[in-house]
Parts: structure tokens; sequence; C-alpha cells
């Protein structure tokens, strides 16, 4: 049965959900200024959800399809200008105020709150199959970036009809109002995000609670401070709406831990054998059982392959162990592999591992299969960690502390790691660095990335660190250590040559050279050393500027 209601006057704009137009008082259940503070406190709500959604897609996205700052450049644009053609679209819906930000809220938190499963599903289910699909997850990302911005832009035109219908003010008044909510509960989302939900309740769970709960306040807003202004049957199917909502939300975050285990095993392989979540990037450890080799994977991205991770930290390591030796600092490394090359060498006597992620260097200390691959070398003495922010360490230390850096850190392409291949950094380097110290750098594939293997070399000079460029080659079935945006798995086909590229410097440009005290490396030779040399040269792009912290280059 539909309450009765008087007609609305010709030309207005119709009220199917209720008996209201847009100019009448709504009758609430409550004092118009408790009612006046309800709706204030949903919008409150509703802006915390809607940053969280927000936020979520930029972590996700940088997380699965890499460069952090590309995909927050695509999803705040694209839901920017979502935003615009949901208040426009908004517009028509003002007659039915209550029941359109019911419906809309309901939208939201399904769309909102799933987002991150759906985005995480593609990616692990298509991600590696090619063609179209293989952009899947950039298809998905600026289409939920759209939906949930035309949900959000909607959402403000139909609140200010709201609180106008609580309680009628002045127009600027009622916008001041409901613009200082909807700030600060932005402000409260996007600290919640990195400090609440990420830590405690992972990507995943954190986006369905946070559309669990917009849910509930919108539904709690429409339904309980505007239920008269509805008629029975937009109740009745508000209240379905959002109850069919929460049960799939609800489903969804019961089954979140088998699904991320599940699509874990369809991003890494069946052999996953360690995954963890430090305070600061997802650690999974693949392989090491029935005789496969040990992958190490920080944030999805391949950082150790166990079948030539040794070709790669001897190319990093021994030449420029070719001189004074005796201090060491390794940036990054927290695996212990680059530590356990340094520890080859007679006449070392300290060795400080400077990794932002103490939780990495700990499983490198105690899980079985790392420790025994990186020879137990934070068991050695000589071996300290130390952590925290490069920039702050390297500011507090002594000039001419070490001997020797090797820089065993993410291609410079990830965009975390770019400020550390700064000129400002390079000129901290070499502050520290002994006057006949050398520093060895892990530029990226000098074949696949030239201009920014490079764009290194000519950033380093820039800071007065003269370099020379050498090339490791390596044939395998899949993209080397540190040099992938995003989790990958291993493309099948015949095996694909890459090479690493390094630069060797010191305050004279060095010659690179091999350590004939040391014991000889497995698979690096003077020979390959000059070889890797001449290769190097011949990918040489001269005139690229340096890169710096207020103009990076890659």
């Amino acid at each position: 049965m539909i309450e009765p209601h008087a007609p609305a006057p010709p030309g207005s704009p119709p009220s199917w959900g209720g008996p209201c137009g847009p100019e009448a008082p709504a009758r609430l259940p409550v004092r118009p200024a408790v009612g006046r503070f309800l709706v204030l406190a949903g919008v409150f709500v509703c802006a915390a959800c809607g940053l969280v959604y927000e936020l979520e897609l930029v972590a996700l996205a940088s997380y699965l399809i890499g460069d952090s700052v590309t995909q927050a450049s695509v999803v705040l644009s694209v839901m920017v200008f979502a935003m615009g053609l949901g208040s426009l679209a908004a517009k028509r819906l003002r007659g039915l105020a209550a029941a359109g930000f019911g419906a809309l809220e309901a939208a939201l938190a399904l769309v909102g709150g799933s987002s991150a499963m759906l985005l995480y599903a593609v990616f692990a289910w298509t991600g590696g199959w090619g063609g179209l699909w293989a952009d899947g997850p950039r298809i998905l990302l600026v289409a939920f970036s759209l939906a949930i911005g035309v949900l959000i832009g909607a959402e403000v035109p139909l609140l200010m009809e709201l609180i106008q219908r609580v309680r009628r003010q002045d127009p600027g008044g009622a916008v001041a109002d409901l613009f200082a909510a909807d700030y600060v509960g932005a402000l409260v989302g996007g600290l919640a995000f990195p400090f609440v939900l990420l830590p405690f309740l992972g990507q995943l769970t954190g986006a369905l609670l946070t559309g669990t709960v917009n849910a509930v306040v919108g539904a709690a807003l429409v339904l309980g401070l505007f239920r008269r202004d509805l008629t029975r049957r937009a109740r009745w199917l508000l209240l379905t709406a959002n109850a069919v909502v929460l049960a799939l939300l609800a489903t969804a975050t019961v089954l979140a831990d088998d699904f991320e285990r599940a699509a874990r095993h369809a991003v890494y392989g069946q052999d996953v054998r360690v995954a963890v979540r430090t305070g600061v990037q997802e650690v999974v450890l693949t392989g090491d059982a029935d005789g496969r080799p040990l992958d190490l994977f920080l944030d999805g991205r391949l950082r150790v392959r166990g079948s030539d991770e040794r070709s790669y930290h001897e190319a990093l390591v021994h030449p420029a162990m070719g001189g004074p030796h005796a201090r060491v600092l390794i940036l990054g490394g927290g695996d212990g592999l680059a530590a356990r090359e340094v520890l080859r060498h007679p006449g070392v006597r300290r060795v400080d591992v400077l990794e932002a992620d103490p939780g990495l260097a700990r499983l490198a200390r105690h899980d079985p299969g790392l420790s025994t691959l990186n020879e137990h070398a934070y068991g050695d003495a000589r071996v300290r960690v130390l952590s925290g922010d490069a920039f702050h360490r390297l500011r507090a230390t002594p000039s001419a502390t070490y001997d020797v850096v090797i820089s065993d850190l993410p291609d410079p392409g990830v965009t975390a790691s770019t400020k550390l291949y700064s000129q400002e950094f390079y000129g901290l380097l070499r502050r520290v660095l002994a006057p006949d110290g050398r520093l060895a750098v892990h530029a990226g594939p000098v074949d696949a990335r030239p201009r920014a293997f490079w764009t290194v070399d000519a950033t380093l000079r820039a800071a007065g660190l003269p370099a020379v460029a050498y090339r490791v080659g390596a044939r395998d079935t899949g993209p080397g250590p540190g040099s992938v945006p995003g989790p990958r798995r291993a493309a099948a086909g015949p095996p694909a040559p890459r090479g690493w590229g390094f630069l060797l410097v010191a305050r004279t440009a060095p010659a690179p050279r091999l350590d004939p005290a040391a014991p000889r490396p497995h698979s690096l030779t003077p020979d390959s050393l000059a070889r890797g040399v001449r290769e190097a040269a011949r990918t040489r792009m001269a005139g690229l500027p340096p890169s710096t912290l207020v103009h990076p280059r890659f």
C-alpha cells in the first residue's frame, strides 16, 4: 500500500521516492537540530569512506601495476572528472533526494567495498594472458575510478537537498556546513587508511569493512531520519538492497583469506612457502623445496631469483672490492646476499646493511631457505643491520666512513626508490666514501632501458663521481631482480637474453677488476668483466641531464 500524499503542482519534479517535493520540509522523527547533526554526521562518515576507496585504488594499483605516480595521477584525475559528472546527474534526483541518496550509498558501498578484491582477482587470473587481458587491471582501475567518482560526486547535491529539508537556511551557510563535515571526514579517512586499515586489516578486508560502514550509515540515515518521506515500497526496496549489499560484503570478508591465498598462488605459482606483511611491505618466498630454486618477491616485485642471483650479486659486489674494503656499507640488500659476497673477501672488518625494512632482515636471518642461500651472513659478528631513512642516516654519518658502498636497490624506474638515485643522494654518498673508496650501483637493465641507465651515470657525474659502466648477461625466462613493475608470472617460451647494468664509481674513473686475494667468483671472471665493460659502452647515451629530488628523470 502506498501512503497517500498531495499531488505535486504542475511542472514540479516528480517525487517517486515519497510524497515531498524538493521544497517541502521533511517530516522528521527528531527535532530539526538533531536531524541536522545526524545529516552532517552522515556526511562525515561517507566522506571518510569515499577517500578510503580512492586511496585503496591508488595503493593496490601501485602494487599490482607499478609506478605509483602514474597510478595516483590516473585514479585522482579520472575520479575528480567523474565527480563532476555525478554532480550534474544528481540534479535530476533532487525531487527524490532521500530515496536517491539511499540507493546511491548502497551502490557506492558495493562498488567501493569490492573494488580491491575484484581488481586483485582480474590481475591474478587474467594479468598474465597477454592481449587485451594483459591490460585488464588498468581497464578495471579506470572503470572503478569512474564509477566511484560518479557516485561520490552525486552525494553532494542530494545531501545539500536533505540538509535544507531538515531546516531551511541560507545556501551559503548550508554549503559551508556540508563541506566542513565533508573535509573533516576526508581527513579522518585519509589518516585511517595508512595507520589503521592497511596495517591491521590489509587491503581487501579494509575495503570490505569500509563498504560495510558506508552501507550501514547510508541506510540508517535515510531509513531512520527520512523514512516518512519514502513510500512503503521505497522503504522495502532500500532495505532489501542494503541487506543484499551487506550480505555480499560479509560473505566476501569471510572468504577474504581463502581468496587471497588462491590469488597469491595464481600470481606466484603453487609453491608459495612464506607470505608475510612486515611493517613496510609484503614479502613472499617461493620454491626452496623439492629442488625448486628460491625466489623472493617484495611487494610483488621479483628481487631474488635463486637460479641466477649469484651472477647478479657477484657482478654487483666483487668489482667494488678490488681496492681497500675494510669498511663496507650496503644500501638495501636486506636479503643478506650482497653481504654474503662481501664477507668472502679477506680484510673486511665491518659491514653495515642499511635496510628500510628490518622485517626482511629478520626473515633473512631466521628463514631456513633464505639464510642458507645467504650462507648465514647475519650470523657474522661483523655484520650489523641499520634501519630508517637512508637520507637521514647518511647525513648523520661522519665523512670518509666507508671504503666501499654497495647500492643494491630496486631499479630507478620503481618510483619509491627514485630519490635514492638522485644527485643529492649521491652527494651524501660521496661525503661518506673514503678518498680512495669505491661505489657500486645497480642501475637497471642497460639493454631494456638504456636511457634510465645512462641517466644514473649522468647523475653520478653531476655529483662528482665519475663511473665506469659494465654489463653482465644472463639467460632466463623472466625479468631480473628489481626490474619488475608488479607481480608477474613467468612467461612461457624460450629463454631470452637479458643484461644487468652496473656502474662502478670512484672519485677518479676506476678500472673494474677482481680482487686477486679473494676466492674466485663462481660466474664472474676478469675476461667476462672486461667484456661487460665493452658491451655497456656500446649502449652509451650522451647529453642526458641528471636526476634530482625536485626534477626526477626516471
